[in-house]
């Protein structure tokens, strides 16, 4: 029985082993031939090579000048602006419209002046009166003096001549104050413009009953407005009057407006720490108007013979502020970095204090895509000077 069993299995076990052996074979092979493929699909990227090529822009270092601005926030404001206000009591009776231009003089508005006209002729009645009495004072004193001196008449007599002329030119004196105030009483029933400008308000209507102090109408010349700013204390040596400054209106697309300073206060304000400066502006045109925000930009002084650079070049990190310059080596051109102290900037440029000379040429375009000694070339180079 068991031989028979081994006889109908042996076949069986054979070709399983066959199949197996061949297979196996057939895996040995297919791993060969793979192996290469894996090996470079595991293997990392070839590495850059050590010297990169670049290409940047550089600017040539020139000693230059640098006009050093402070720049300040001021505002627009008009030196002859008044709030008129009425002088007298009475009804409003005329009043100029909105908007009117006045000269120097020009009636903005009348009271009610019929009470104090009959003031004034009854004041005009009692000088003439007055007049009068004291002609004829003055005619009886001439008369009587010379009596007086030759004994004629009493001393009594000529002491009352003299009282009567007296009290004569007295009360001419107190009726020609009396007309004259009648005068100013009905001049104060016109309210006039101090200056030439324009009707900015009207407090009042026609017809309205108003007392002394009682606002009328604004009146304002914004033909020649003034600045008014800041400066902070730091730059009290530099700044003064006549220094040059250029004014920029926010709110109107104008060029900068060239001026000077007017006055510059000798005053710090507590405050903010801040001096005053104001600045005279010409606005014929009437575009600038009265509390706009301007900036102002301020010549502290010009430093001569400076290494001047854009400030876009300069790199910072937490060991300063650097450069990198583009420099001959044996290899080409590369680049080398550089630590610089830097001085004022304005517009985009700044002054290097110390770090650079004449000649130096500075990356100016790529800068931040280079690392020392990576070789670089040179697409454009541009002078720095003035």
């Amino acid at each position: 029985m068991n031989r028979f069993i081994s006889r109908l299995f042996l076949p069986l076990f054979l070709v399983a082993f066959v199949t197996v052996v061949a297979t196996g074979c057939g895996s040995e092979a297919d791993t060969s031939e793979a192996t290469p493929d894996a090996e470079a699909a595991a293997e990392p990227a070839a590495a850059a090579p050590e010297g990169r090529t670049a290409r940047v822009s550089v600017a040539v270092v020139e000693r230059s000048s640098f006009v050093e601005v402070t720049p300040i926030t001021g505002t627009l404001s008009a030196p002859n602006d008044a709030m008129l206000s009425s002088q007298s009591a009475g009804t409003v009776t005329e009043l100029v419209s909105l908007g009117s231009r006045v000269n120097e003089g020009d009636v903005i508005a009348r009271l009610d002046d019929r009470l104090i006209r009959a003031a004034l002729e009854q004041a005009r009645a009692g000088l003439e009166s007055a007049e009068s009495q004291a002609r004829l004072a003055e005619d009886s004193f001439r008369r009587q003096e010379p009596l007086y001196q030759d004994s004629i008449i009493s001393a009594i007599e000529y002491e009352n001549v003299l009282s009567a002329r007296n009290q004569a030119r007295a009360a001419l004196s107190q009726a020609e104050a009396a007309v004259a105030q009648a005068e100013q009483q009905l001049e104060y029933t016109f309210i006039r413009a101090p200056f030439g400008g324009s009707v900015e308000s009207r407090e009042v209507e026609k017809g309205e009953q108003v007392l002394p102090g009682t606002p009328i109408a604004r009146v304002v010349n914004t033909r020649q407005l003034k600045v008014t700013a800041g400066v902070p204390e730091a730059f009290s040596g530099d700044i003064r009057r006549g220094s040059p400054a250029q004014v920029v209106v926010k709110a109107l697309d104008a060029q900068p407006i060239d001026a000077v300073i007017a006055f510059a206060g000798s005053v710090v304000d507590p405050r903010n720490r801040t001096f005053s400066i104001e600045i005279d502006l010409d606005n014929t045109s009437g575009d600038m108007k009265p509390a706009m925000i301007v900036d102002v930009f301020v010549t502290r002084r010009v430093l001569e013979d400076q290494v001047v650079i854009p400030q876009t070049s300069i790199l910072r990190d937490e060991n300063g502020s650097s450069v990198y310059l583009a420099v001959d080596s044996a290899e080409g051109t590369v680049t080398e970095r550089r630590a610089i102290q830097l001085g004022p900037s304005y517009q985009g440029r700044t002054v290097v204090t110390s770090g650079l000379e004449s000649g130096d040429r500075v990356i100016t375009t790529g800068q931040t895509l280079v690392a020392e000694g990576d070789l670089v070339e040179i697409a454009n180079a541009m002078a720095l000077a003035n």
